[in-house]
């Protein structure tokens, strides 16, 4: 059954109200069951009833499944290294090096801290929840202490993340292209995907963004009204919000009479981050047919990997090895090491709720083909030349609507590949309309997923960090649109 532009409305709905009320759960929940109530043919008691089964059928999918464990996972690994003492040691370490600036130049030091925060990010290139996450977690403590607001924090860890991880394809992400190049018949994925990243504008203005807000200090639209105010009244948040994590995980006690060591907090990351590729190599290994070498085996391994099953690996390899480095050092019990655990899951469980509605609007937005109506909308008036800033457009708004860029580089990769070959346009330059697309969309939406973990690990409140980020996204978003005009036009 064809849905038309009935399919639009409940992720336009959920977003309407997701910014309205500042209650992410109920605009999510509203826009499933809006969804499913279209499908079942405005039947109220079948669209609840399908409501529910759509959220239990999440779970059938085994990748949804472990990013739901591996976000509250997380949750366990974050308590420990702040019971370890190990973020305070980190802490330490930083704030040594800022005094010894500060005396040099005043000033000098917000702005260190935040290229260091930024660069951080991009160089976690290998998953964008570690990336956030570790951001957010590390560098909160000195951003408050240097008194810049949390959504400067937030901002700064949702911008490096995603648009790393998609200029440098070597992870998850890059495996998941690939093999939606190859569904497509394109027979050398690799070199396409990589040829398209001199075109895939938006991360690489995204980020350049971030470099020139930090280094001029020149911050506009909501981003202001925060510097000011945290300023002026010392306020690292809005009166009134709501920290996307609860205050148990940021400031959990650490252990007293012990001390505090950078390194209890640094092994367990690196870890977690290195594990990543092992994990994706070790995960793509039995699939790689014919090659030559192990280094060549191992190359191929990683495009064929399993991202979500790589990122809960090293999220469970990073919690054992914490644990058995503070049994050695005597921090930790086992009995204390199973409460921790339990502890720190239950606080990021509303972090996992939100991944599974997120999950599940994206699913009821498959159901009701969203992304189809809209490709075949606007088949008819295209040319070549227009096509890249469209399908950077219609990208957009497809990971705007379901807030999932990973979601919709499958229903548009499927659409602009055949359209960029019915049309004569340049294949790597659609490819990377698409991908700078998701991105962008990404980065607006109040129910994305990178931008809900941004939240959570800079303890912001999620709404104030998708307005304080959009001004910033929408002129990378209106740049990027002109300069795919200007290469299909003049190019």
């Amino acid at each position: 059954m064809e849905y038309g532009f009935l399919s639009v409305i409940p992720p336009i709905v959920a977003i309407i109200l997701a910014l309205r009320t500042k209650q992410v759960y109920i605009a999510l929940l509203f826009g499933i069951w809006f969804s499913w109530l279209i499908i079942k043919g405005w039947n109220p008691l079948d669209g609840t009833i399908a409501m529910v089964e759509g959220m239990v059928d999440v779970f059938t999918d085994k990748g949804s499944t472990r990013t739901i464990m591996f976000s509250a996972l997380v949750g366990a690994l974050l308590i420990f290294i702040q019971y370890s003492r190990g973020v305070e040691g980190f802490i330490n370490i930083i704030n040594r090096r800022l005094v010894k600036l500060e005396n040099k130049k005043a000033g000098f030091s917000r702005v260190v801290v935040q290229i260091l925060a930024t660069v951080t990010g991009l160089l976690l290139f290998v998953e964008t929840s570690i990336s956030s996450l570790t951001v957010g977690t590390l560098y909160r403590p000195i951003f408050d202490k240097l008194n810049i607001p949390r959504e400067k924090l937030a901002y700064i860890a949702d911008s490096s993340s995603a648009p790393s991880s998609i200029i440098i394809p070597f992870n998850a992400w890059g495996a998941f292209i690939m093999g939606l190049l190859l569904t497509q018949g394109i027979e050398n994925p690799f070199s396409v995907m990589i040829a398209s990243i001199k075109y895939n504008f938006y991360p690489l203005i995204a980020i350049a963004i971030v470099f020139i807000v930090i280094l001029t200090k020149k911050d506009f639209g909501p981003m202001k009204k925060a510097e000011k105010r945290t300023k002026e009244t010392g306020l690292l948040m809005n009166k009134g919000s709501k920290p996307m994590v609860s205050d148990e995980i940021t400031s959990f006690p650490p252990k007293e009479g012990i001390p505090a060591r950078a390194y209890n907090m640094i092994v367990p990351l690196l870890v977690m981050v290195f594990m990543m590729p092992i994990n994706l190599i070790y995960t793509g290994w039995n699939s790689v047919e014919n090659s030559t070498s192990f280094l060549e085996h191992a190359a191929e391994a990683i495009g064929k990997g399993s991202g979500s099953s790589s990122v809960l690996y090293a999220v469970i390899t990073a919690i054992l090895v914490a644990m058995f480095m503070y049994f050695i050092q005597g921090i930790l019990k086992p009995k204390e090491a199973v409460n921790l655990t339990l502890k720190g899951i239950s606080e990021l469980m509303p972090l996992a709720l939100l991944m599974l509605l997120a999950f599940a609007i994206g699913n009821a937005c498959k159901e009701l083909e969203t992304g189809v109506y809209v490709a075949n909308v606007t088949k008819e008036w295209l040319s070549p030349e227009l096509l890249p800033a469209v399908v950077f457009i219609i990208s957009s708004f497809i990971a705007f609507s379901t807030g999932t860029s990973w979601g919709t580089f499958a229903i548009m990769l499927a659409i602009s590949i055949p359209m960029a070959n019915i049309h004569g346009a340049e294949l790597t330059m659609v490819v990377a309309a698409t991908l700078g697309g998701g991105i962008f969309g990404d980065h607006c939406s109040p129910i994305s997923d990178t931008s809900i973990i941004s939240s959570m690990a800079s303890a912001s409140d999620h709404i104030d960090h998708v307005k304080t980020q959009l001004p910033y996204a929408i002129i990378g978003g209106v740049i990027t649109t002109v300069m795919y005009l200007l290469i299909g036009f003049l190019g």
